[in-house]
């Protein structure tokens, strides 16, 4: 029997080099590179060469000068992972899962949503124009809830709920809950479903709600105050000042910058509005494929859900002045104090019992160690009762959209609050 010598298949194999890519001057697009990911195990072989055992030539032209092998084209890498391996990454299907999406909605929207504007400038590649339709779902609900359910809330008061419920710090406690992990740095090879952001580059919050004030320089240089009402009309949906939109600077690029259809407002927390943009996105995708049914169901579910004391933003000033203005302007008969109980008045520790009468009724009572302090924790308890009000299962406007709802009632509107 004849012995098989490897060096001749082996010569075979080897003599075989794969073909080079055509040069290019441009930088080579994302939609290019589709090719080489729809297979991305193919694109770890590593090709044999014979160069090591081959000596080059140098063949001389003409004036004499040598011609070498053409050198690899550097290819720039991606600033996020491609939209093809998020059919791979088993994060990502485990936070599909987690969330109870509906199986409309692919991954890689999902992991669309997971990209933030830090990290991938690119807007048809980042989470803004989903961030942006998911705010405006979040903020509609969040506002008709809180002023059905709440009629008599104090413009303040109702500006701090928004914060509270649709908030940054209120998002990222919610994408937390939800186990969404964060990448190092953002890149090509970053598993499609991390949480990616940039550190080093400017954060921004998608807004687009409110008017840029002509004296917006001079209230930021001179502090000036703001009335309830120049607030409701200028400023965004949680009453923050818009200021003017930052130019890009030298080192972005300006056709991205152009892209962006929100005013950038620069956020000291890049982590906590990262994952605030996440939790729009995720919304905005909802509202997207599943339509807005499921995107109301979503946001009640998820943010509405949450626990909120109403009653711990209400910081009055003069309480025993609000409660006799507040009588008068009701026609009720004015407020008057009783004590209705006490212990240990010559005690070390006295407790006192106070109550607040409008004619026979009992509009609040506090207890305190004082007879004034009790006074005054009566008429802060009776003011949050009336401002506190709220009607027996109240119907919001967007329960008419549904296909054969009966018609809106109207429900119950305040007269306003009590300015001292």
């Amino acid at each position: 029997m004849k012995r098989i010598r490897l060096h001749r298949l082996s010569s075979q194999l080897l003599s075989t080099t794969p073909a080079r890519p055509p040069p290019s001057s441009t930088r080579i697009c994302r939609a290019t590179q589709t090719s080489r990911l729809q297979a991305p195990l193919c694109c770890q072989r590593r090709w044999q060469t014979t160069t090591s055992d081959v000596v080059l030539e140098e063949i001389n032209d003409t004036e004499g000068s040598p011609i070498l092998p053409p050198e690899e084209e550097h290819i720039a890498p991606l600033p996020s992972p491609p939209p093809e391996r998020a059919l791979y990454s088993a994060k990502l299907a485990a936070l599909h899962a987690r969330l109870s999406l509906s199986s409309k909605i692919p991954l890689q929207t999902l992991a669309r949503a997971l990209i933030d504007p830090s990290a991938d400038a690119d807007p048809r590649f980042n989470n803004a124009n989903l961030a942006f339709v998911g705010a405006s779902i979040l903020q509609y609900h969040t506002s008709e809830f809180l002023i059905t359910r709440y009629p008599r809330l104090p413009m303040t008061i109702l500006f701090s709920a928004m914060k509270g419920y649709s908030g940054v710090p209120a998002l990222h406690q919610i994408a937390r809950a939800w186990g969404v992990e964060a990448a190092a740095a953002p890149g090509e090879e970053v598993d499609p479903g991390l949480l990616q952001f940039s550190q080093d580059k400017p954060t921004v919050m998608m807004s687009k709600w409110g008017y840029v004030r002509a004296e917006s320089k001079e209230i930021q240089k001179y502090k000036w105050r703001r009335g309830l009402s120049s607030s409701v009309m200028y400023d965004d949906a949680f009453g923050e000042m818009v200021t003017e939109q930052r130019q890009p600077t030298e080192e972005e690029d300006p056709e991205v910058s152009a892209a962006r259809n929100t005013k950038d407002l620069v956020v000291d927390n890049p982590v906590g509005n990262a994952n605030a943009n996440f939790v729009r996105a995720v919304i905005g995708a909802i509202y997207m494929y599943c339509g807005r049914d499921a995107a109301k169901a979503f946001v009640k579910a998820h943010v509405l859900s949450r626990t909120l004391d109403l009653s711990n933003m209400f910081q009055f000033k003069t309480p025993t002045r609000e409660l006799v203005k507040l009588c008068a302007r009701e026609n009720f008969d004015a407020p008057v104090a009783r004590l209705l109980s006490e212990t240990g008045r010559m005690s070390r520790t006295p407790v006192f019992v106070v109550g607040i009468y409008s004619g026979r009724d009992l509009l609040g009572e506090g207890a305190a160690s004082g007879l004034d302090e009790a006074k005054i924790a009566a008429s802060i308890n009776a003011l949050k009762a009336w401002y506190l009000y709220s009607p027996v299962d109240p119907a919001v406007p967007s329960d008419t959209f549904v296909e054969g709802a009966a018609p809106y009632k109207p429900v119950y509107v305040d007269i306003g609050e009590v300015i001292s």
